[in-house]
Parts: structure tokens; sequence; C-alpha cells
């Protein structure tokens, strides 16, 4: 199957660097602004996860997680197929899942600037369903990504990469 699913954002290129504005030194609460392009025919919702696979072995060891969820938002509503689809920054579209602070919505990059590495690179996975997922608010990472196992059409990913003074 050809590769057609896109994310961008405005504010930077894939693996290039997240501006402050986005992350606990800019608005915490505050994500990037999002395009989504090459929707497959057939997708009837997009999810979207930003993780952080960078997280430092204490912060591993305290909290039992290997990644650290920034972002869990699901039943996005899809474009037609071939159209462009901003998801604005600070918006709230679709449905807002459970992350690793345990909140629900988006919570920007802050890698403790005391563990190595400092820099951190978080991962943004796009999915393509065929349908809506049967989950309420607040569901976990692993909850959303066990239910779309089965209707997963295509996903994307975007990387980027963010390091405290």
């Amino acid at each position: 199957m050809e590769r057609t699913l896109e994310l961008t954002s405005s504010a930077f290129k894939h693996n290039g660097t997240i501006p402050a504005k986005y992350t606990c030194d800019g608005s915490r609460e505050l994500s990037p602004p999002f395009t989504v392009s090459g929707v497959p025919e057939g997708t009837r919702s997009l999810a979207l996860i930003m993780d952080d696979p960078d997280i430092p072995q204490a912060v591993t060891e305290a909290r039992g997680i290997e990644v650290f969820d920034h972002w869990v938002l699901y039943n996005i509503p899809a474009p037609s197929a071939g159209v462009k689809k901003e998801i604005l920054e600070g918006t709230s579209v679709g449905t807002a899942g459970l992350n690793s602070a345990g909140t629900e919505g988006y919570v920007g990059p802050c890698p403790p600037p005391h563990y190595e590495p400092r820099e951190h690179h978080y991962v943004f996975t796009l999915y393509a369903l065929d349908s809506l997922l049967s989950l309420g608010t607040g569901a976990t990472k692993g909850a959303v990504l066990d239910a779309l196992k089965s209707m997963l059409i295509e996903k994307a990913e975007l990387i980027g990469r963010y390091a405290r003074e």
C-alpha cells in the first residue's frame, strides 16, 4: 500500500526543534499547529498520539513507564480524502485521552535539564481509522492503541526535538 497520509506543522519541520512557545517554557497547554493531508479513502476518524521515548531512567523507575505520553487525542473528524485539514494550536477537536501527567489534553515538552539526554525527541503519530473509537474521554494511550488495531488504515509520523537550558 502506498503511503500518502502526512502530518506536518508550520511551527517545526520533521526532526526540527519545537518552539518554546509549545513547551513548559512557554504555554504548557498550547499544542503546535498541525496540517493533515493525504487522508486515505474510507477514513472516518483520526487519532493523534504524542510521546517522549527519551525519558530519564529515574523517571522510568519512579513512574514505572518507558515512554511519557504527552497527548492522546482520538475521534478527530476526518476530512475528505485528498483534502488538507488544519488542526489548529490549542483547539479542542476530537476526544481527549489521558496523558502520563494524569490529565486530559496536551502537555508540552519539558525535558528535565539535569538528566541526559538533555534533548528529547517527541513523536507525533497520526492514525487514519475506518471508524470512530468506542471510548469515552480519558482513555489511555494503551486503550486507544488496542482499540484502533482493527480499524487502522494508515499512519504517519512527525518528530520534533526540544532541549531546555
